[in-house]
């Protein structure tokens, strides 16, 4: 068998080869598609009405079109009554498949955003590309065919490459396992994953996900009344929706301290990502908690930075991410409401069984309401997290040879708070296949937050990587 170091492409070449490529073409191409309003469906319920999806289809298609490594074949595939798949493939030496992934749907603005900023105003500035979905998720199909490029430039071999880009990530991807049944027989058996959907714990160096939380979630609905009535009449009578809310999450989640109650919701963290995940906080240090944009005053939950990375990626943690049944404050007069209904989004450890924890919520929320209140847990599907399996020898020497090559400084391996519904999938489906995932969120690039941004200097040299990553595929493949 080669060994890693038979593959290194030449790191000027690449470096100015992939340079040249996302000045000239993927920036241009990421700042006509920051324009397009392409939520994912949960979202925008008319998306296929308002047609904005099939825009930001047809602007990435057409872009790998005309920006092709030798073979590639591109296809817009679309099941009945789903969003559109683009499928692409290039050939390669050898009888091995590298799947390579990424989405391009996106989330709403969530306004406001900064002055001279909007979601679907590209500004460059500071070497960052702001707008809503250049760095969740637009920038992945054009970095996939620009490192198979940069390859071939140099005349080095690769693996069978199938990208896959779907629309409907941002939503849980609930059309993509129909796709990749129905694709199955041409996919084939990947031996490498390369999903470039995930974050970075900082722009200096290459970071790879060793674990996804997955999400338990649904709109917990209080009603009391039939309708409004008089606050001064009827508080002291009529119990507080409320207040009936307020006691209901208490049984999930102890309100001094935020940590989740129900025991079905934790796991045992692996020796391994306690390991780390000390060595992540070590190399961001006071990082962890400046990335966010805490008002002056305002503190994380607890200051011991290896909690702090274990809380975000191996322990369950509530959000409340939505609410209705009330009015806006300037509209609000005296009334005690007939309902109050919130939307919880609750992050699972990894390995922890989603539909359990879903069902073990929807259970505990709705067992004896207080006051005989109306109380729902309209549940929604929950997505399961992700836990890598032990990298092969030559794809750790990889990572930490193109990190120190194109960074400049050591590769580190983190989980990652959030979800990526493809990988637990993925993961199920190839057992036996080894997974890079990666990406450019790092500090402060805020995915699904007002001031998105893409930090292009962290997209060149991560293109680089992932060059580096398939020649060395190849060699030891």
């Amino acid at each position: 068998m080669s060994t890693t170091a038979d593959a290194r492409i030449d790191k000027a070449r690449a470096e100015s080869f992939v340079g040249r490529a996302w000045d000239q073409s993927i920036i241009p191409a990421l700042t006509d598609y920051i324009r397009i309003p392409n939520q994912s469906p949960q979202f925008d319920a008319e998306w296929v009405a308002h047609g904005h999806m099939a825009r930001a289809v047809k602007l990435v298609s057409d872009w790998c079109r005309s920006n092709a490594p030798v073979g590639l074949t591109v296809e817009v595939v679309e099941l009945p009554g789903r969003t559109p798949l683009i499928y692409m493939e290039v050939p390669g030496s050898g009888s091995e498949t590298v799947l390579l992934y990424g989405h391009l749907d996106k989330q709403p603005p969530m306004l406001p955003w900064e002055e001279g900023l909007d979601p679907w105003t590209p500004v460059l500035r500071d070497g960052k590309l702001y707008g809503r979905g250049g760095a969740d998720d637009g920038y992945a199909a054009f970095a996939s065919l620009t490192a198979i490029r940069a390859l071939q430039d140099q005349g080095l071999p690769h693996a069978r490459c199938v990208i896959v880009i779907e629309a409907c990530e941002e939503s849980g991807s609930q059309d993509l396992p129909a796709y990749i049944e129905a694709l199955a027989p041409r996919i084939g058996t990947p031996s490498l994953v390369v999903c470039l959907d995930s974050g970075c714990g900082n722009y200096d160096q290459l970071w790879c996900t060793t674990s996804l939380r997955g999400i338990a979630g649904g709109v917990l609905e209080v009603r009391m009344l039939t309708e409004g009535v008089h606050s001064g009449d009827a508080s002291g009578i009529v119990p507080s929706t409320m207040r009936i809310l307020r006691q209901l999450i208490a049984r999930i989640e102890d309100g001094a301290t935020g940590a989740v109650l129900l025991p079905e919701l934790w796991v045992d963290i692996p020796e391994q990502r306690i390991k780390q995940a000390r060595l992540a906080a070590q190399e961001l240090g006071s990082d962890i908690v400046g990335k966010f944009p805490f008002l002056k005053g305002a503190r994380p939950l607890v200051n011991d930075p290896v909690e702090l990375v274990l809380n975000r990626t191996w322990r369950p943690a509530l959000a409340v991410t939505g609410q209705s049944g009330m009015p806006p404050i300037e509209n609000a007069g005296n009334v005690l409401r007939p309902r109050t209904a919130v939307k919880l989004s609750m992050r699972l450890p990894p390995t922890c069984d989603a539909h359990a924890a879903t069902e073990r919520m929807k259970q505990v929320l709705e067992a004896d309401p207080p006051y005989g209140a109306h109380v729902s847990f309209h549940a929604e599907p929950g997505s399961p997290g992700w836990h890598a399996p032990e990298s092969a020898r030559w794809l750790e020497e990889s990572l930490e040879h193109s990190s120190r090559s194109f960074f400049g400084q050591p590769a580190r391996l983190m989980g990652e708070g959030g979800s990526i519904p493809f990988m637990a999938m993925l993961g199920k489906r190839f057992p036996k296949a080894q997974f890079v995932i990666t990406g450019v969120l790092g500090p402060k690039s805020n995915a699904h937050g007002p001031n998105e941004f893409l930090h292009i200097s962290t997209g060149k040299r991560l293109t680089c990587c992932v060059a580096q990553v398939l020649a060395d595929h190849h060699r030891t493949g």
